[in-house]
């Protein structure tokens, strides 16, 4: 049976292939894809997100710097894809990379087709280094993307703030922070439709504070 949204998200969270990494390219690349009906390829992708500040080199050898920067791409787009989906079908292949206002209908035939390509680039082990400095990496495209958005690097807001503006409750599972915040990013992403620059910056840095303490108990907050 070809697979669906939902089964795909489903197999990654039971084969673990994310290694609960987020990639902040995501969003960048949501901006340029809805400026442009042109199609794009990785190569032009990168190009933008490098003018925009976004994106350096990440190795000093050319072929390694090359892979790690289509890795990041192509991840960022498959998890984009995923997303959007049921109301946009965001084509991804290397040469063609284009955001359409529908899927087309046969939609589970194409995830199908690129099942095996989504969940090489959805798993971080591909990446050919250590967790850690995947980590920090990452870590470095947030800072540089939170500048970008004029979020900037103030001290956080408590945690229990975070959740409600997340709309959940103290008590809910990293899982589901992960999926409330992707969620409430992409509605209200200031490139799409009834978007909001302001309310964009507030979840973004919602997330920023709570996914350093998705592993820790939430204690109320106490006002004096």
């Amino acid at each position: 049976m070809p697979p669906t949204p939902n089964s795909l998200a489903t197999t990654r969270q039971s084969t673990g292939c994310r290694n609960g990494q987020d990639n902040p390219l995501i969003w960048p690349l949501l901006s340029l894809l809805q400026s442009s009906q042109q199609s794009w390829k990785v190569h032009h992708l990168a190009v933008a997100l490098k003018e925009q500040g976004l994106l350096d080199d990440l190795d000093k050898s050319p072929d390694k710097d090359l892979f790690k920067r289509n890795f990041l791409l192509m991840n960022a787009l498959y998890e984009l894809q995923e997303m959007l989906l049921p109301q946009q079908w965001l084509q991804v292949q290397a040469m063609e990379i284009r955001l359409m206002t529908a899927p087309p209908g046969d939609m589970e035939l194409e995830l199908a087709r690129d099942i095996a390509l989504r969940e090489y680039y959805f798993n971080w082990d591909n990446y050919d280094t250590c967790a850690n400095v995947v980590r920090e990496m990452l870590q470095s495209f947030w800072n540089r993307y939170q500048d970008y958005i004029g979020m900037g690097q103030e001290p956080g807001m408590h945690k229990v703030k975070a959740m409600q503006i997340l709309g959940l409750e103290v008590g809910a599972s990293p899982r589901d922070v992960r999926r409330q915040w992707k969620k409430l990013a992409l509605k209200w992403h200031p490139d799409r439709p009834k978007g909001d620059a302001a309310r964009f910056r507030l979840i973004c840095e919602a997330w920023h504070t709570l996914r350093g303490h998705n592993d820790q108990p939430m204690e109320p907050e106490v006002h004096t």
